[in-house]
């Protein structure tokens, strides 16, 4: 077996407007009985994400809040990779009127337009965080906190390179952790800059590409990819 993990994202990815398809878990459930390793990679915060998707156990790690937190869903155990969150900031933007304005434990989330008011907040506090945009949310953490960082932590505890994953994806803030996985593949539906910049465009949307990817990491171990392009020729390094 040459790659031990599948590393995927949840909305957007598994879900289709929040939804797992019983089809999907089925996949990942096969996939997990080959004896690799499922990792969910997130910018939810965990509390949504159990109301979301009850079936948590079926991964051997979670990342969470875009890389701001681990969760162990063996044990329960949840660890914090990063600062908490500011609530000097939430506070600020909550007099400028943001809103939706949702505080995980790390994480602040609202949507666009938001981004400029949140900008302009973080430079009068004089902090060290950073704005993510996903697909029209606008996800707010420490800087240098990214889906890669909380991947890696994971795949740490795991025993398992980077190298020896795959992952898959949808939109602006996986890039990062589809980089640095041994390939990166995209859905159908992902955003066109994700998908010239992954490894491998697959050509079922949402779930039905999951399905599409653990089939081809069942057959073959993504072989042929190798044959076809060689691991990692598609993608800008």
């Amino acid at each position: 077996m040459r790659f031990h993990v599948l590393a995927t994202d949840y909305d957007g990815t598994i879900a289709q407007d929040g939804i797992v398809a019983p089809s999907t878990v089925t996949s990942l459930e096969r996939l997990s009985a080959s004896g690799r390793k499922l990792v969910l990679v997130t910018g939810r915060q965990l509390p949504d994400l159990r109301d979301a998707f009850s079936q948590l156990d079926l991964f051997d790690r979670v990342v969470a809040e875009n890389g701001a937190l681990l969760y162990r869903p063996g044990t329960r155990e949840e660890r914090l990779l990063t600062e908490p969150a500011d609530e000097g900031l939430a506070e600020r933007l909550r007099e400028k009127g943001v809103s939706p304005l949702s505080v995980g434990r790390s994480i602040m989330a609202t949507s666009e337009p938001n981004d400029r008011a949140i900008s302009g907040a973080i430079r009068e506090l004089g902090l060290e965080l950073e704005i993510i945009l996903n697909k029209g949310a606008v996800m707010v953490l420490p800087a240098g906190v990214t889906k890669a960082t909380g991947l890696g932590a994971a795949l740490l505890e795991l025993g398992i390179s980077a190298h020896d994953a795959v992952g898959v994806g949808d939109a602006e803030n996986d890039q990062v952790f589809l980089t640095m996985c041994g390939v990166g593949a995209a859905v159908a539906n992902a955003l066109p800059a994700l998908k010239d910049r992954c490894d491998l465009v697959l050509q079922g949307d949402h779930g039905a590409g999951v399905e599409e990817l653990v089939e081809r990491l069942l057959a073959d171990d993504l072989a042929s990819l190798d044959t076809l392009t060689g691991a990692g020729a598609g993608r800008a390094r």
